[in-house]
């Protein structure tokens, strides 16, 4: 019932996973989330760790793109120092977004990861569009108001996803 929302990793945060690790899993382009994800959602000017994790990226010529419902002005404002692509008013959890991505890059679902920290809006939307996903832990413990709506039901989507598949753990990578 709920298996729309599964993630297929679980990382605690966005700056673990290297290249090296998307490479061998066959991934050429991350989609992130831009709110609790790649920033806090009430700081969004980043941290030093999130210029060196995108730098190592570029490094890699692994792509990364903001997959976002927010409006393209937040997201320009958020991403403009970053260097970093964006699709805004994306509808997840619809596939829209994903097949904006796909599209502009000529990348196949199969070679694209979706990182965010929601279930409902950023894991079901990539499962939607046949992209896998890694559900990363909220930057932050707080959330903006419409966010804490979905907090509240993916709570129970992740307590019987748990219960039904005893093999989705918090891993430090990857690889574990």
């Amino acid at each position: 019932m709920f298996n729309q929302y599964k993630p297929t990793w679980m990382v605690d945060r966005i700056y673990n996973i290297t290249p090296v690790q998307l490479k061998s899993k066959g991934i050429d382009a991350v989609l992130t989330d831009l709110d609790n994800t790649l920033i806090a959602w009430n700081n969004p000017d980043g941290t030093p760790e999130l210029l060196e994790w995108i730098q190592c990226m570029k490094e890699a010529n692994i792509p990364v793109i903001v997959v976002s419902n927010n409006k393209e002005s937040r997201i320009k404002k958020a991403v403009e120092n970053l260097g970093l692509d964006y699709v805004s008013r994306a509808m997840k959890p619809f596939s829209k977004g994903f097949k904006e991505v796909e599209k502009r890059y000529d990348l196949p679902a199969k070679h694209l990861v979706m990182i965010g920290d929601q279930l409902m809006t950023d894991v079901k939307g990539a499962n939607s569009a046949g992209i896998r996903t890694i559900l990363v832990k909220p930057i932050v413990e707080t959330d903006a108001w419409n966010t804490r709506i979905n907090r509240a039901m993916e709570t129970k989507i992740m307590s019987y996803l748990l219960k039904k598949h005893p093999d989705m753990k918090w891993r430090t990578s990857l690889n574990d």
